[in-house]
């Protein structure tokens, strides 16, 4: 009997792990993200409020089409990320799951992402959610990833589809709001991605892997990334015709605020000053998502469009 005991609590211990490594695959963090452009662009597609059910069933049918993607990301990059010492936790690396489980994972969570999608929006949706992770998967992890500088800037069409999909979960189509949000962060994913790659250049250029702060001058990449900060708000602005008050005087706000940041990160380096790109890392993330909030709050307060 005091053996049973003594055991159980590792038998659960071990199960815990063996989860946590699966989700881990999937990265989390990343796909909350994801989520949190996703809910608005349905707001702002039905004009309000939207189904619950539809609302539910879509972020569980995009969670596991990001988790997918992420999943097999983990399987074709584990040769770089064991080399990285931000990514040589991960549980391929550290031989907490098989790769060839982990491959089955991946494409198990597309598989069911897909029919949760067909059966709780559309097919739309379903075949949007499908082409972003066979782009991410085979366009920007196994070709651009490893040969371009351009990189994350194609391959961050990725990460754009959420809104689309959004979109057309509850419309069964894509129209030029949807596409303006998919611009939005199309062009917000290279200062986002580019300042985190500033702080471990080291990583890449010691994985073999081409991104834009290893193959150019730190200066040179300061001021893409201011120019696309510029882009990306400017981007915002095209929103106005579909929304109030509410949400243009969160875009300028939120956007000035963005632009002085990278703008004093391109100072810093221009004077040859200690730079922390971390700081407009992390402000990137709160700006998309104060942004992508104040869309969803704007639709639902149902207040007249501009105009």
């Amino acid at each position: 009997m005091h053996e049973t005991n003594s055991t159980a609590p590792g038998r659960n211990s071990g199960l815990r792990d063996v989860l946590g490594a699966y989700l881990a695959l999937t990265k989390p963090r990343v796909i909350e993200l994801l989520l949190v452009t996703t809910i608005p662009a349905m707001f702002l597609a039905e004009r309000g409020i939207p189904s619950p059910v539809v609302v539910l069933l879509t972020l569980l049918g995009g969670a596991m089409a990001a988790g997918s993607s992420n999943a097999l990301n983990c399987v074709a990059d584990s040769d770089i990320d064991s080399v990285m010492d931000r990514t040589k936790s991960r549980p391929l690396v550290r031989y907490r799951v098989p790769r060839r489980n982990a491959l089955i994972f991946g494409i198990a969570l597309s598989v069911l992402s897909f029919a949760v999608l067909t059966l709780g929006a559309n097919l739309l949706a379903a075949v949007l959610a499908l082409a972003a992770t066979l782009f991410y998967v085979f366009v920007y992890t196994l070709v651009l990833k490893r040969r371009t500088s351009q990189n994350i800037v194609w391959g961050g069409a990725a990460g754009c589809m959420p809104v689309v999909v959004g979109w057309a979960a509850v419309t069964g189509t894509v129209e030029w709001p949807a596409l303006v949000m998919f611009g939005v962060v199309f062009l917000w994913t290279p200062p986002h991605f580019w300042s985190l790659a500033m702080k471990y250049r080291d990583d890449y250029e010691r994985a073999g892997v081409p991104m834009l702060p290893v193959v150019a001058t730190a200066r040179q990449v300061s001021a893409r990334i201011l120019a696309y900060s510029w882009a990306t708000v400017a981007c915002t602005l095209l929103l106005v015709p579909v929304t109030s008050w509410i949400y243009v005087a969160c875009a300028v706000a939120t956007g000035a605020v963005f632009l002085i940041v990278a703008q004093r990160l391109h100072a810093a380096v221009r004077r040859g000053e200690g730079i922390n790109p971390m700081k407009l890392f992390h402000l990137s993330n709160s700006y998309l998502t104060v942004l992508f909030v104040a869309i969803a709050v704007d639709a639902a307060v149902g207040l007249p469009v501009l105009g």
